[in-house]
């Protein structure tokens, strides 16, 4: 989080109803074609009845994948509940193994908290979410010293490590003249000590996926700023608070479902917009939004908008 932002959280109020999230997902993205969902955030287990949010996605027979990003700190607790519920993928943020670097990053006060998401990330794995996928936020000067230690953790164990480039949303303190590490340079220090294969597995996002041989789990490299992958992004973000955007980093297009649903807004008419912002979608993305061929500003962090 900013180090001195006021945090301004949304009203209960102003987010979608349980009931809302299952209208939206039966009515408009599931005729359209949508039948992978990810619940994200901010972080989705501080929602009141997140569990049956899941057991209710999960049940439906469009589904083919539900999984959850979530940073770990609550995970103790619901992870059985979650897995019961039918959560069939679960990505934990882990930026570092080391207790005070990991605070650091997140923006900890007072009482350390990596403690309570390491005994998330075993929490998980024990109940039975194999493979587990662990996202790494590479930044210069803080973790990267750490790359060969978080990609052994998928050695011994099936854990999918995710190794993101750090990108320069609500961060400007520590988006400096050197900003990110590339994916390039990862692999390079990961290939000298281990070794890398490459083009032996695939997943459902963004992430070039590697293995170090003989390796249980993978390596996974989102190279958004050195090998932009917005030409062939295939998702689209919901909002906790009702907007719908074809770009998670940028805000031009997007619709408020939300106000739409509660106004009375035919279906029918939804789903066409709905429809219509998917097909300009290649249109809308973050290159182009840094590049200045799309215009507008970016106003939520990315501990507002989760992965």
């Amino acid at each position: 989080m900013p180090e001195q932002a006021e945090l301004d959280y949304i009203l209960r109020q102003e987010l979608l109803s349980h009931e809302e999230i299952m209208t939206l997902l039966k009515e408009v993205f599931i005729p359209l074609g949508f039948n992978k969902f990810r619940l994200t955030g901010g972080e989705p287990l501080l929602r009141p009845g997140v569990v049956n949010l899941v057991k209710d996605i999960a049940s439906l027979s469009e589904t083919k994948d539900l999984s959850m990003t979530t940073n770990g700190f609550l995970l103790s607790s619901m992870a059985q509940d979650l897995y019961n519920a039918g959560l069939n993928r679960i990505n934990i943020s882990l930026d570092s193994l080391n207790a005070e670097i990991f605070d650091l990053i997140i923006g900890s006060r007072g009482r350390s908290r990596w403690q309570k998401t390491w005994a998330g990330i075993q929490t998980a794995y024990q109940v039975g979410f194999n493979p587990l996928k662990l996202n790494v936020v590479v930044i210069p000067g803080i973790n990267e010293q750490e790359i060969e230690d978080l990609a052994a953790l998928s050695i011994d164990r099936n854990w999918h490590v995710r190794f993101i480039e750090f990108m320069p949303i609500g961060n400007p303190e520590l988006f400096t003249d050197r900003a990110w590490v590339p994916s390039e340079e990862i692999r390079d220090k990961i290939r000298q000590k281990w070794g890398l294969n490459e083009g032996n597995v695939t997943g459902n996002g963004p992430a070039d996926v590697f293995q170090i041989p003989g390796a249980k789990g993978t390596l996974g490299f989102i190279s958004q700023m050195s090998e932009c992958f917005c030409d062939r992004c295939n998702r689209v973000r919901l909002s906790a608070d009702g907007w719908l955007r074809p770009c998670l980093l940028n805000e031009t297009g997007q619709i408020d479902l939300k106000t739409a649903l509660r106004q009375g807004i035919k279906i029918s008419k939804l789903r066409e917009q709905v429809h219509q912002l998917l097909e300009i979608k290649p249109e809308i993305n973050f290159k182009q939004r840094e590049s200045g061929t799309v215009t507008g500003t970016y106003h939520r962090t990315m501990s507002q908008i989760g992965g």
